[in-house]
């Protein structure tokens, strides 16, 4: 191996399609030494990951054209020795399961750091890293779901109300509450 082979930063595709979080990480990554590339969708990491198959690649759910786990299929099938960790604001054990079976090492729910993503893509145990709890109370669960409702409804309280069965100034009330801690 060459001494600028030694040196060379390894590099990792971002996926997302939420363009602040995804520039916000990419710089982050950037200030470890990283090459990043960024993906605002499938498609175009896809194209990405042919014309240059990264060490590591971070990849988001829930996008608008395809899912994450189409996207980690894809990655493995390219270049099986991409190390592949899935990211979510949406956890479910079966998603989870899904995505490592399709290729990611790791699977990973937002809010996250730097600093846990690069342990989950060194395979390490993420739960110690900036946590002090691995299992969110039934507060915030309940929390988070309104929010991925409300998110889902493009913000419409009304809309948001009926599909959570909730009278609308109830929900209204709820998210007048500070969010609970995780």
């Amino acid at each position: 191996m060459t001494a600028d082979a030694a040196r060379a930063p390894r590099s990792v595709l971002v996926v997302d399609d939420d363009d602040v979080f995804r520039r916000r990480l990419g710089k982050a990554f950037q200030d470890r030494g990283f090459e990043v590339r960024l993906a605002g969708g499938a498609t175009e990491a896809i194209r990405l990951a042919h014309q240059d198959s990264p060490e590591l690649a971070l990849v988001d759910l829930r996008m608008p054209e395809a899912s994450g786990l189409d996207v980690v299929r894809e990655l493995h099938a390219i270049d099986p020795a991409s190390v592949i960790v899935m990211l979510t604001g949406y956890g479910s054990i079966a998603t989870a399961l899904e995505a490592v079976r399709l290729g990611a090492v790791h699977y990973l729910s937002k809010p996250v750091d730097i600093d846990q993503i690069l342990a989950a893509f060194e395979g390490k145990s993420v739960a110690g890293v900036g946590n002090t709890a691995s299992v969110p109370s039934l507060a915030r669960v309940e929390w988070e779901h309104i929010q991925r409702v409300l998110n889902d409804c493009d913000g419409n309280i009304s809309q948001a109300a009926r599909l959570l069965g909730l009278h609308r100034r109830s929900l209204q009330r709820k998210l007048s509450k500070d969010p609970v801690r995780r």
